[in-house]
């Protein structure tokens, strides 16, 4: 795979007018774009989504989709009509058939383990009687019984989860910071060379390269990591 098609781009800005910036200023470099809660729901954000995959960009909707099967399903059918590329679903049994089975042809459904965000203190808080090694492994099983086409984890448990769910489906590891970076409200991160070795397919970046003196500089950087890795 292309090093640059490795690379995903979470377009967390507020309006479609920056992140239509942020596409031109990085089109020689960025091939794939992830469309979060923030520029989904601002005005115009699923249009733009739809609009860069009919650009011919791969686009990720990131929605982490979870309610009744026929509401998901309803859901997952409208976005396969958008052409982007992959969707996110949280990884609870019923939502994953939901999306599978509602998914189409080319659509690719992504499951949730457990959020970048949350540590083994986290998932107690919750009530789960998991850690997250624990609760990210045996919510891969089931996304892999159930035919989901690959996971969203953090690159800490990416080692781990490829024994579980194969070389088939694709790991999604956001979570990623260079060298040096902050990790802002990140508690399990990894750099994109230790990624792509611990078996990572896909890294999603954020903040390091929409927050860089020179986002364009930034994605390089990170490109060539991936290019330098060894899985």
């Amino acid at each position: 795979m292309d090093p640059r098609n490795r690379l995903i781009l979470a377009l967390d800005v507020p309006t479609v007018a920056a992140a239509e910036v942020m596409v031109e200023r990085l089109e020689e470099s960025v091939t794939f774009y992830k469309v979060g809660y923030q520029l989904a729901y601002s005005k115009g954000g699923l249009d733009f989504a739809e609009s860069l995959a009919q650009a011919g960009y791969h686009v990720f909707l990131d929605l982490k989709l979870h309610d009744i099967g026929n509401t998901v399903a309803r859901g997952v059918e409208n976005v396969a009509r958008m052409g982007v590329n992959f969707l996110t679903v949280h990884a609870y049994p019923q939502t994953m058939h939901a999306a599978v089975e509602a998914r189409g042809d080319s659509l690719r459904i992504l499951a949730v383990t457990v959020l970048t965000s949350y540590d083994d203190a986290d998932l107690a808080a919750a009530g789960y009687d998991f850690t997250v090694a624990e609760l990210a492994a045996e919510r891969a099983a089931q996304a892999r019984d159930i035919g989901v086409d690959g996971l969203i984890c953090s690159a800490a448990e990416a080692a781990r989860l490829r024994t579980i769910v194969g070389p088939e489906r694709l790991l999604v590891t956001p979570g990623i910071r260079p060298a040096g970076a902050s990790s802002g409200d990140q508690k399990r991160i990894m750099t994109p060379k230790a990624a792509i070795a611990a078996g990572a397919d896909y890294l999603v970046v954020g903040r390091p390269i929409l927050e860089a003196v020179d986002p364009k500089a930034a994605a390089d950087q990170i490109i060539a990591e991936i290019a330098a890795a060894k899985p």
